[in-house]
């Protein structure tokens, strides 16, 4: 695959997340409105699906804030180290392309200076997470995930002990989205990351987001954790964009590593209704 068909196929990602919601996140907001039991939680309701219909329609962005340029990448054990660099170079020239033509924001700054850097590129964005999968052989897998502030600014991480287990993951995850209220703009999806290290529990729960809504983790203890987590954050009341209801969330994601004996990471991820994200496999 030749460089500029890298560029391509990212500026069409962001182009996809920019302007669409994916299938089943459209579908879990239409069900949230048939059993959303507060009105003026409807009438918000229907008002993002008509924002989804108009934007998808006339191929605009669907939120003034397109995010940060996230992306997730799995290269396959036979690709070498320039073809890396050349698809990292490929990933950040369609990242310029993708805010001019889209167009996406410039929300990308010196965290210092505040200066705008214009295209969304440079400082280290976008932000790339890179792994290396020997299931796969000459393929790429993209994965991006453009993350709007209000609700990023929601993350949280606690440094748990082990003697708090699940009830004190539990007792965090509800805290940390009924203290967010309605600044991530609910209904959200949640991610959670339990162990590995502080920075790792952070990256676990971002990548917990990227599943269909409704996919449960294939450990059952998860996935029944999930579902029980997803109950819970519904029983707050918060509702759609904090002006109350039965639906606060869409869902509920975990993702877990090992970790210190001594230590139990917890880092959660809030995403905004947008929940905007895609993927392409390539074969290199």
């Amino acid at each position: 695959m030749k460089s500029e068909d890298i560029v391509e196929v990212v500026v069409e990602l962001f182009k996809e997340t920019g302007t669409t919601v994916p299938e089943d996140v459209e579908k879990a907001l239409i069900s949230a409105l048939e059993r959303e039991e507060s009105e003026i939680s409807r009438s918000i309701l229907r008002a993002i699906l008509k924002n989804i219909e108009v934007a998808r329609d006339r191929s605009i962005p669907l939120c003034q804030d397109t995010g940060v340029p996230v992306v997730f990448l799995r290269v396959g054990k036979n690709i070498s180290s320039s073809e890396i660099l050349r698809i990292l170079d490929g990933i950040r020239e369609g990242v310029v392309r993708a805010t001019e033509e889209i167009p996406l924001r410039p929300n990308v700054v010196d965290p210092f200076t505040r200066e705008n850097l214009k295209t969304n590129v440079g400082l280290g964005s976008p932000f790339i997470d890179i792994e290396v999968d020997e299931r796969l052989d000459r393929e790429v897998e993209i994965k991006v995930l453009p993350k709007g502030a209000g609700s990023e600014n929601m993350s949280a991480l606690k440094m748990l002990t082990p003697a708090e287990g699940i009830e004190g993951i539990k007792r965090f995850v509800l805290e940390t989205v009924a203290n967010a209220g309605g600044k991530p703009c609910p209904p959200i999806i949640l991610g959670v990351g339990v162990g590995g290290t502080a920075d790792i529990a952070l990256k676990l729960a971002k990548k917990a987001l990227l599943r269909r809504i409704g996919e449960r983790h294939p450990n059952r203890d998860i996935a029944k954790l999930e579902r029980e987590l997803l109950e819970d954050i519904n029983k707050l009341g918060i509702g759609t964009m904090g002006l109350g209801g039965s639906i606060t969330a869409l869902d509920v994601f975990i993702e877990y590593m090992g970790c210190h004996t001594a230590s139990l990471p917890v880092g959660i991820c809030i995403q905004c209704w947008a929940h905007r994200w895609g993927r392409r496999i390539l074969k290199i």
